[in-house]
């Protein structure tokens, strides 16, 4: 090569890196290209190995770039996101105990699930580690640089949602959870750089499961089922969240994952109930959660209208699960319609309890207990929520997401 073609890789490189606000380390390599680029007189009989390397310091720093661009995840929510909060509160809604985690490196973490979790899915496709639970006394200083975990099983929208199961996080104490985080990242980070590091991070929110099947579905505990029709309630959870999602917005974050409720219907817990034949999903379940999942979409667009900083996403749950369910062999599924870890009727009447020993075929079954997929069913929603089309997430997926 000659000058003009190691100037013309001098000048693009400082300006990959000018554009893309590269950290300390990627400093380094960009003074090292400088002192290279500016010695043309040693370099200019340069062999082609150390080209090469020169070329693939470049590559690094492309893939560092890219790995950065989610610095922190944040997730609010319920049981399909917890990874432990619940450990330390006074609830019947835990999952620190064999069998939950007999998939995962870590055995019963609090997950519920019998391997990783959503959060850990994305975690792993988006290049950031899995933020720790928040009421872990040990979730501070370094532990929270690539976020925090807020859910908390049994919690809803609504306060009351899942008081039957004792203390739990509902949304808005873990918006308030959140806050209590941000005055220690105050004390660790300048107000631009905290507030560019919100604003690249992705905040994950998996509510309003527990809205139904622990509250609207129980009228014998609670009220709204008699006092609300499905439509109703179904606005109902949406304003409440919408109202939630911008106390988020006005503390700094601006990009958002809205996952939608799953076909309900089709859990072994409400299988159980009897309400369909064998084998079936209960379609009136089903129907019910319908309503907030338009109306959730709906709120999605009209955020998005009216924050152009930002962007929301709908995740579409009951498309991606019942995807999966009405073609189970295409993803491999052989159980669609029983837990793998339960008692009663489709094992799903009495969820998983400590020390009974599952079923074998886990990676074939699509529900792990009465109510929450099996690792491999989390997997393929995960998978298809950072890439799949608009049916699956809507307007952009969550890797179309983390670039912009």
């Amino acid at each position: 090569m000659d000058n003009d073609d190691y100037q013309f890789i001098a000048t693009a490189t400082t300006l990959y890196i000018v554009h893309n606000n590269l950290s300390v380390p990627s400093l380094f390599t960009h003074l090292l290209l400088r002192i290279v680029f500016s010695n043309m007189g040693v370099w200019e009989h340069a062999t082609a190995s150390a080209t090469m390397l020169l070329l693939l310091l470049c590559l690094n720093e492309i893939a560092h770039v890219n790995s950065q661009r989610v610095p922190a995840l944040f997730v609010f929510g319920d049981s399909l996101v917890e990874v432990g909060n619940n450990n330390f509160l006074n609830t019947m809604a835990k999952a620190n105990f064999f069998p939950y985690g007999i998939d995962f490196p870590r055995a019963a973490t609090g997950r519920f699930s019998n391997g990783r979790s959503l959060i850990d899915f994305f975690g792993e496709m988006l290049g950031v580690s899995s933020p720790p639970p928040f009421a872990d006394p040990s979730t501070t200083g370094s532990r929270i640089l690539n976020g925090v975990n807020y859910a908390s099983a049994a919690s809803g929208i609504l306060d009351e949602s899942g008081r039957n199961y004792g203390d739990r996080f509902p949304m808005n104490r873990q918006i308030q959870n959140f806050e209590s985080t941000l005055n220690q990242y105050r004390t660790m980070m300048n107000p631009a750089a905290l507030s560019q590091f919100l604003a690249k991070s992705i905040a994950v929110v998996v509510t309003g499961n527990n809205d139904y099947i622990n509250n609207y579905l129980r009228s014998g505990i609670y009220s709204p089922g008699f006092n609300y029709s499905a439509q109703q309630f179904g606005n109902l959870l949406v304003n409440n969240l919408g109202r939630q999602i911008l106390a988020l917005h006005s503390l700094g974050l601006r990009k958002f994952f809205l996952a939608g409720v799953g076909p309900l219907g089709c859990i072994p817990n409400i299988r159980a109930t009897g309400l369909a034949p064998p084998g079936r999903c209960v379609d009136q379940v089903n129907q019910i959660v319908g309503f907030f999942n338009v109306g959730l979409r709906s709120m999605v667009e009209q955020l998005n209208r009216d924050h152009p900083d930002s962007i929301f996403v709908y995740g579409n749950t009951y498309h991606v699960l019942g995807d999966i369910l009405n073609n189970p062999a295409r993803y491999q599924f052989d159980i669609v319609d029983r837990a793998c870890c339960g008692v009663g009727r489709d094992r799903g009447q009495i969820s998983c309890l400590p020390l009974i020993y599952p079923c074998v075929n886990r990676r074939q079954t699509v529900f792990w207990d009465a109510f929450h997929p099996s690792e491999s069913a989390i997997y393929v929603f995960a998978w298809r929520a950072v890439n799949g089309p608009q049916d699956d997430c809507y307007p952009v997926n969550i890797k179309q997401m983390a670039l912009i």
